[in-house]
């Protein structure tokens, strides 16, 4: 495996010059093959995982998750399916699946509201679409490989209504 890719895997948020340090590398061999990454299309990007839960803009904001059950397209499959809902700007991801449903998605959007109104008005009249079981987020407590802790806020109660 190449050694950076291992690093980016492995290391978090290591700077180049850390990740040469690991990888017995130069900075110019570790920025070298980072290029070559993003040229193959592995590296999509840096992502800082955070926990948001402490500012007010993103505690409003609502995501879930979606079972979608679709009937495949003949000569397209599950393919044309996935690529179209992954296009919607609700979407953050979105997988192909194995067991009782075929795709599962994730969305974010600024209230249940809208959350549910993508899921009645977008992604179940997509032709092909059979059913949607929506879950909303309600708390997150490990993010990307990270605990979120807040000892403030473990004793109390989900707040369920606005």
């Amino acid at each position: 495996m190449n050694p950076v890719l291992k690093l980016l895997l492995e290391g978090g948020s290591l700077t180049t010059a850390q990740m040469a340090q690991v990888a017995g590398l130069s900075v110019s061999q570790v920025e070298q093959h980072l290029e070559q990454l993003k040229k193959d299309n592995i590296f999509l990007g840096w992502r800082p995982v955070l926990d948001l839960s402490h500012e007010a803009a993103a505690a409003a904001s609502v995501r879930a998750v979606i079972e979608v059950k679709v009937t495949p397209e003949r000569g397209g499959g599950f393919n044309r399916f996935a690529e179209r809902i992954a296009r919607f700007d609700e979407v953050e991801s979105c997988y192909l699946m194995s067991g009782g449903y075929d795709l599962l998605v994730f969305v974010k959007g600024g209230s249940l509201q809208k959350v549910a109104a993508f899921v009645s008005e977008k992604l179940s009249s997509i032709e092909g679409v059979l059913s949607t079981s929506t879950h909303f987020m309600l708390r997150c407590y490990k993010e990307q490989g990270f605990l979120l802790r807040d000892t403030e806020r473990n004793s109390s109660r989900l707040n369920v209504a606005p």
